[in-house]
């Protein structure tokens, strides 16, 4: 038995590693691309630890190469369902009842073979089932992941050290367990990292949880599994069940035992679970806890003092890396006429300059977006804009999906401040921007703020620090991650906790011991050492 207060190693974020040419971490990453490409897997779903192909198969290709198959992966039904949501309360009381240091050393080993014998690998798949360049996989799928791990175990521990007051007499306290039933991790596909974190934060503090991946991800996600598998992970605790949204969907949103719901993903889904909710609230065992991420339309705006240069390169990163596919990337700009020719001139040279491709070529800044349903998508914007009188394009607006789905760099120019790709997610590589008179600073501020639904992420942009404060306190609202000189893009686990608000989601932190103190449920706990013996109160000594 335990009779010891441990010290979870405090946590500092994981070093980038460069990929430098003649660097040994690009040999290695090269190495696993090739092998991983050279093969084809079959992906089983994996309940109570158990393989289970139930023949109902999709394709795993490469969004930069489609004509190339990775594999299958096996598609849950409402019987795998079924099978995951036993498993998992079958597993909760053990786990549950596990010390916290040794769930803790689960997942810092976790984090360990991923920094580790596992960096290349699951690298490599997110390259070649996401399409991201090296450097985009390594800042999500190695750094941030191993990042979430490490942090969100100091996090558990610092949440518990939180205890109350004791006066004379008695000894408060409280615990903190588990929610009761599993929790319903819904992953996207553009972060490996927010894959790997949606099942394991409640499962760090003794939770269980059922895990569907995008279908478009499947194949990185089904490494990341067996990852945790290999650093210890019991059976049961987390369920990995691909397959459709209303097939998984619908026999876990009806289930008694659904205690929360940790979602990234569309605003429409978010919204129709949350309606599923409450038409259930009567049948579940307690009221689910509530956790999303949605959509984001993000924006940078400058002031006239704004450094040209510097936002010549926020907006370049913020709006084209990893192909526009993050809900945080810059997809609506602001900027004012007096430093619009110079801004124009410098930014339209710099994003010529741009290389789209395989990723495997490490000289490819962009590569192809996630998918055919995107990619008709995104060039219906494109071709929206081409067609309109109140809009010009003035760099990008071709693609072709011959090979990949590759859409070019595109960026919109409109004189309509709610022209349709200023108001609506596009979640592709596609920058609208609107030019605003200096003198009408006040009225491009109210249009900023109002213009969309999101309130994810923003950036804004000046030397003049009154100019700053003041856009800072207009747009308040706007987002739930502000930068200010910098990309709207980026944010770092334990620096920039990340989430946003209005339409964007329920702004619960993830990265933070706020989106952790959600998986948990506080007992509190009041032991009395010299109980009293008579019932009446001193007041009732006289009439």
């Amino acid at each position: 038995m335990s009779n010891a207060y441990f010290k979870v190693p405090a946590p500092i974020n994981e070093p980038i590693k460069a990929y430098a040419p003649g660097s040994p971490e690009k040999a290695e990453l090269k190495a696993k691309i090739a092998e991983l490409k050279a093969m084809e897997i079959d992906v089983p779903l994996i309940i109570g630890g158990e393989e289970i192909r139930t023949g109902d198969t999709a394709e795993m290709r490469i969004p930069h190469d489609h004509g190339h198959k990775l594999g299958v992966y096996h598609r849950a039904s409402e019987k795998e369902v079924n099978m995951a949501i036993a498993a998992s309360i079958e597993a909760q009381t053990e786990w549950a009842a596990m010390p916290w240091e040794q769930r803790a050393a689960i997942f810092l080993k976790a984090a360990d073979l991923l920094a580790g014998p596992w960096r290349a690998t699951i690298n490599a798949a997110t390259m070649l089932g996401q399409s991201k360049t090296a450097f985009q996989a390594e800042i999500d799928s190695a750094c941030e992941l191993i990042d979430f791990w490490r942090f969100n175990v100091y996090y558990m521990t610092e949440l518990m050290k939180d205890q109350p007051y004791s006066p004379a007499g008695m000894w408060n306290r409280v615990e903190y367990r588990p929610l009761e039933g599993f929790v319903f991790a819904v992953t996207p596909f553009n972060f490996t990292s927010i894959a790997g974190n949606l099942p394991t934060a409640p499962a760090m503090v003794g939770g269980v949880a059922l895990w569907k991946p995008a279908s478009s991800a499947v194949y990185s996600a089904y490494f990341l599994m067996q990852l945790l598998i290999e650093a210890g992970l019991p059976k049961g605790v987390v369920n990995f069940i691909p397959g459709s949204g209303a097939k998984v969907g619908n026999p876990v949103m009806a289930s008694e035992h659904l205690a929360g719901i940790h979602f990234t993903g569309s605003t429409a889904v978010f919204q129709d679970m949350w309606k599923t909710v409450g038409e259930n609230i009567a049948k579940y065992r307690a009221y689910p806890r509530i956790v999303g991420e949605t959509g984001g339309k993000d924006f940078i705006f400058a002031h006239s003092s704004s450094d040209v240069d510097a936002l010549v390169v926020a907006a370049l990163r913020g709006a084209f890396e990893y192909q526009g596919q993050k809900c945080s990337a810059a997809s609506r700009m602001y900027i004012p006429q007096s430093i619009w020719p110079a801004f124009k001139a410098k930014y339209t040279a710099e994003v010529a300059k741009i290389k789209m491709g395989d990723p495997a070529d490490f000289t490819n800044f962009m590569s192809a977006v996630i998918d055919k349903g995107a990619f008709t998508s995104i060039t219906s914007y494109i071709d929206h804009a081409k067609a309109a009188d109140d809009a010009e394009i003035i760099t990008g607006g071709n693609y072709d999906a011959s090979k990949g789905w590759f859409v070019e760099p595109t960026t919109i120019v409109t004189t309509n401040p709610r022209f349709k790709s200023m108001e609506e997610e596009i979640f592709g590589p596609v920058l609208t921007i609107f030019v605003y008179e200096d003198d009408k600073l006040d009225e491009a501020l109210d249009l900023c703020d109002t213009t969309s639904m999101y309130a994810l992420t923003g950036a804004i942009f000046g030397q003049d620090r009154y100019a700053l404060t003041m856009m800072s306190n207009r747009l308040r609202n706007a987002a739930g991650n502000f930068y200010l000189n910098d990309k709207p893009t980026g944010a770092v686990v334990g620096q920039q906790p990340f989430g946003g608000g209005r339409a964007s989601g329920t702004n619960d932190k993830a990265g933070s011991a706020m989106n952790l103190l959600r998986w948990m449920s506080v007992r509190t706990l009041k032991e009395t050492f010299a109980p009293p013996k008579a019932w009446e109160y001193p007041f009732m000594g006289e009439e």
